[in-house]
């Protein structure tokens, strides 16, 4: 089998009650136990933050939360702060069959760089590791699902294309948080870089 799940950020913190919460960030829970029953081959994605991190807006005297800012790496929308390493909002939603895993990969772990993608940090040109894992492994089709569609579901799933992967993004176990229209954006980015977008039922051939 060369495919391989993708779930991504499927945190406290993203979810209802978090300092980022997704709108129904917890509803992806179930359909994405469903993938991972369906799938022998199982990574997870945690946002792993600093106290202080740089893309947080505490951190930024004068400015809010959702303003972007320009950083040496480019563009950065300012957050509440959140998924900070150790603290129950990083940890997985208690649902989540994360047992399941066999691979946690962290990321955002660098205080002065954020990182959405699975493969990348935000500079796009920074690895972390994940492409040469799966290459190893001999995978050669990822299949994301989680938080946030429009922010690293989306980065993880472009920078699969970009690095000859094929991608499938799993609409319905994915929530977007719809930032100025980011949801919208983010299908039309998928479609361009060529991302498969598929449902639960598609993957695991039983409609919800």
């Amino acid at each position: 089998m060369t495919a391989i799940l993708i779930a991504v950020d499927i945190q406290n913190d993203f979810c209802p009650g978090g300092r980022l919460a997704v709108p129904g960030g917890d509803q992806v829970v179930e359909p994405v136990n469903r993938l991972i029953e369906a799938f022998p081959h199982v990574v997870l994605t945690q946002d792993w933050h600093p106290e202080g991190h740089g893309s947080f807006a505490s951190g930024h005297a004068g400015r809010a939360p959702y303003e972007t800012i320009a950083l040496p790496y480019g563009p950065q929308i300012l957050w509440p702060d959140h998924c900070v390493q150790g603290t129950p909002g990083a940890d997985f939603h208690p649902n989540l069959w994360a047992n399941r895993a066999e691979l946690v990969l962290r990321k955002g772990y660098r205080r002065e760089i954020d990182s959405y993608s699975a493969f990348f940090e935000n500079d796009r040109a920074t690895p972390t590791g994940l492409a040469g894992y799966l290459r190893d492994r001999g995978f050669r089709r990822v299949v994301l699902a989680g938080l946030a569609l429009d922010f690293c579901v989306l980065w993880s799933a472009e920078d699969a294309r970009r690095l000859g992967f094929e991608a499938v993004v799993v609409e319905d176990a994915c929530r977007a948080l719809d930032v100025d229209g980011s949801a919208a954006d983010a299908r039309r980015r998928l479609t361009e870089a060529g991302a498969e977008i598929a449902t639960v039922g598609d993957i695991v051939g039983v409609p919800a």
